[in-house]
Parts: C-alpha cells; sequence; structure tokens
C-alpha cells in the first residue's frame, strides 16, 4: 500500500508532502498502474513547483522502497498552492477508485 501525506501548517498552508511504499495493485512481476499514476502525479507536481513556479524544494528520494520526501523551503505562491490542490485532489480521486487497500491519503498539521 502507498501512504500520501500531505503536511500543513495550523493555518491550513502546505508545507510538504511524503509518499510512502509501492500500492502492490499489480500482480508479482506485471506493471503496477497504480504505482505509476502516484508517481506521475507526485513527481510532476515536483516538477512543476520547481521549474514552473519556481519553487524551492528539498526532495529526498528511495525508488526502491516507494519513499518521496518533499519539503517546502518557504510559504508557497497561490499558483503552487493550486498545483498541490490539484494533486491531492487527484490522489483523493484514485483512492476512492481504487481502494484505500492500495493507496491512502493523509493529512498532518506540522
Amino acid at each position: 500500500m502507498t501512504t500520501v501525506v500531505i503536511c500543513r501548517d495550523r493555518n491550513g498552508f502546505y508545507k510538504g508532502f511524503t509518499c510512502i511504499g509501492h500500492a502492490g495493485y499489480a500482480r508479482r512481476g506485471r506493471p503496477d498502474i497504480l504505482c505509476a499514476a502516484i508517481s506521475a502525479l507526485t513527481i510532476g507536481t515536483i516538477n512543476s513547483l520547481e521549474e514552473l513556479a519556481g519553487e524551492r524544494l528539498s526532495v529526498t528520494e528511495n525508488e526502491q522502497t516507494g519513499f518521496l520526501k518533499c519539503d517546502f523551503e518557504s510559504v508557497l505562491q497561490e499558483k503552487s498552492s493550486f498545483l498541490m490542490d490539484s494533486m491531492v485532489f487527484s490522489l483523493e480521486n484514485i483512492s476512492r477508485e481504487y481502494g484505500g487497500k492500495y493507496l491512502q491519503v493523509k493529512f498532518e498539521e506540522v
């Protein structure tokens, strides 16, 4: 199962997110479309935040364990918050569609 933890401060501003684990949706030895979708959303959001919005991020990843951590170095611009809203919306939809057995989206106040 993949767990995505969205971190926000007490005012609701995004501070970062962590993605942990592999979805385990596909049969052993087959490509996992859920892992691919989750990776596309999270990595695509990181790339957009850096390249399109100019945000400064601290990113740590380990592909084998399915670990991805992204911390924001400052308060996000409005357009960057919209990118995060879009990622969260899409991840929550995937979780509803395929089930919490494969993907859980959680929120944490930091």
